[in-house]
């Protein structure tokens, strides 16, 4: 019992978070509701990889504690989707989706460990082919020599 409370109480307190030049920093406050990795061909294009790696919530407080001036956010029109990320590094950053009342929050751009495991996997019909099987594909520690 003792273990549930201390991971409940993980989900809601402050995280840090920053980009990877360390220009912007913020700080957010509450709990995250849902984890998303998502497999979409847009998130693919923004994230230059297999998937995006979101947090979502509608109960979070985004701080902005240094840096709100270098973040650049991009809207695909007609869509919902959006990009915020650090002028100077190109690093992810959370937004806020006003038309959903959510805070987003890519995974990698907390500074602590992230606190809940993936909801779920979105969009895998638009899985890429080279992410199919990565099970098989070896593991290094550090950069193979």
């Amino acid at each position: 019992m003792d273990d549930e409370r201390t991971n409940q109480d993980k989900l809601e307190v402050e995280f840090n978070g920053s980009c990877l030049c360390g220009g912007v920093t913020f700080t957010l406050e509450g709990r995250f509701e849902s984890f998303y990795l998502c497999h979409c061909s847009r998130c693919q294009k923004g994230t230059g990889s297999l998937y995006g790696a979101n947090l979502f919530s509608n109960n979070l407080v985004l701080n902005w504690r240094r840096g709100e001036a270098l973040l650049k956010t991009y809207q695909v029109p007609n869509t919902r989707h959006k990009r915020c990320f650090c002028k100077v590094c190109g690093s992810p950053m959370p937004y806020r989706l006003e038309a959903l009342n959510l805070v987003v929050v890519p995974a990698g751009s907390l500074d602590v460990e992230v606190p809940i495991a993936p909801t779920a996997r979105l969009f895998m019909a638009e899985l890429a082919n080279w992410g199919e099987k990565l099970q098989s594909v070896p593991g290094f520690e550090l950069l193979p020599e």
